[in-house]
């Protein structure tokens, strides 16, 4: 139940059971006026039972011990919600106590009033408060409070069964691009080192192509360890980052590439994920750069604005304006990356030719 919701619910039990007293005693004609007030009281401070039980416990007890002593013979009810909502609320201690307390003062109130014998009194005393209704306003209470505790802990036990099953998902993955990739990247960067050590060796020139080749794949071993480390989550290696975009920059420009870096405004920090989604969609620009544009230089732009951190990545490659971008998986996986912080995207061909690519993240500035 929502708070809204729950204080509607209190606001109109307070004023069902006030209203209810107050019915109850208006017989009470020899009863002395001043005693409506608790009546009203007891009832109306039920309103607060579920913020602070124990003290509406206490102020219904003492309201219904006042009426009692002005002459009111009139049963205990708000006294037994209020026993309820603190038994529910986990006060068994004080519930007790106070109901013991209550069961010894209403004689005494009786008696007080003047219009009963001893007898009478305590009749009146127990009519008031009977020893079963108030046992059973503990016991659905703590029956309530019990249902709470075993639906909390229920739900604990569901979210620690989700956390247990995604690790050994994500140790699944691992195992799969372990087995599957792994052994081939190793194989094509061996293979590649080996063919430049025998060029080196017999005194030929490497092909540039070749060189290509070794780096990517040593880049992709690296990538593949650090993402299977991520996914163990051994915390061995940091993910790459804001800090590593340089180093892409660098090695783009071992193509060929007259690839350059700009970074505006004032240096912030960035939550892990904006940085790593950063990382990646520099990495992936610059690689469909190098393998579909046919362009001669890129630019890599950084801004650091209030709120937001913009990366564009763009190129003189051979897109023209008006023509639609082939989605690619590289460009469906940086739109989900973005989204999934709720940033935008925008991946088209430039207006003077060739192709642009700018993300926007959101960054909490708090953080």
């Amino acid at each position: 139940m929502d708070t809204r919701r729950a204080a509607v619910v209190d606001g109109a039990i307070a004023v069902c059971v006030a209203t209810a007293l107050l019915v109850t005693g208006l017989p009470e004609q020899d009863a002395a006026g001043v005693g409506y007030v608790p009546l009203v009281a007891g009832g109306l401070a039920l309103v607060a039972r579920r913020r602070a039980p124990v003290a509406v416990l206490v102020a219904t007890g003492v309201c219904a011990v006042g009426y009692q002593a002005a002459g009111f013979d009139v049963p205990a009810v708000a006294f037994l919600f209020a026993v309820y909502a603190a038994v529910r609320a986990g006060h068994r201690v004080v519930t007790v106590v106070a109901s013991v307390l209550m069961l010894a003062a209403l004689p005494l109130a009786a008696l007080a009033s003047g219009l009963h014998d001893t007898g009478e009194a305590f009749a009146q005393a127990r009519g008031a408060l009977e020893l079963a209704w108030l046992v059973a306003a503990g016991a659905a209470g703590e029956a309530l409070r019990q249902a709470e505790r075993r639906a909390d802990e229920a739900e604990r036990t569901r979210e620690e069964t989700a956390r247990r099953r995604a690790d050994q998902e994500r140790l699944h993955i691992a195992r799969e691009l372990h087995d599957s990739l792994t052994h081939q990247i190793s194989v094509i960067k061996l293979q590649a080192e080996v063919a430049v050590h025998v060029a080196r060796k017999r005194g030929e020139p490497v092909p540039e192509a070749l060189l290509v080749i070794r780096d990517a794949g040593r880049e992709a071993a690296r990538e593949l360890r650090a993402t299977l480390e991520a996914l163990r989550d051994d915390g061995k290696s940091p993910p790459r980052g804001l800090d590593d975009v340089p180093e892409l920059v660098e090695r783009a420009r071992t193509t060929g590439l007259d690839a350059r870096l700009t970074i505006e405004g004032r240096r912030a920090d960035v939550p892990a994920a904006v940085g790593r989604t950063a990382y990646r969609i520099v990495q992936e620009s610059l690689t469909n750069v190098a393998r579909h544009a046919a362009a001669a230089t890129a630019s890599v732009r950084i801004d650091y604005r209030p709120g937001a951190l913009v990366i564009q990545v763009d190129d003189d490659g051979r897109a023209t304006p008006g023509a639609a971008p082939v989605h690619g998986v590289g460009l469906l996986g940086m739109r989900e990356r973005v989204t999934a912080l709720g940033g935008r995207l925008r991946a088209e061909p430039r207006g003077g030719g060739g192709f642009t690519v700018e993300a926007e993240l959101p960054v909490d500035e708090t953080s």
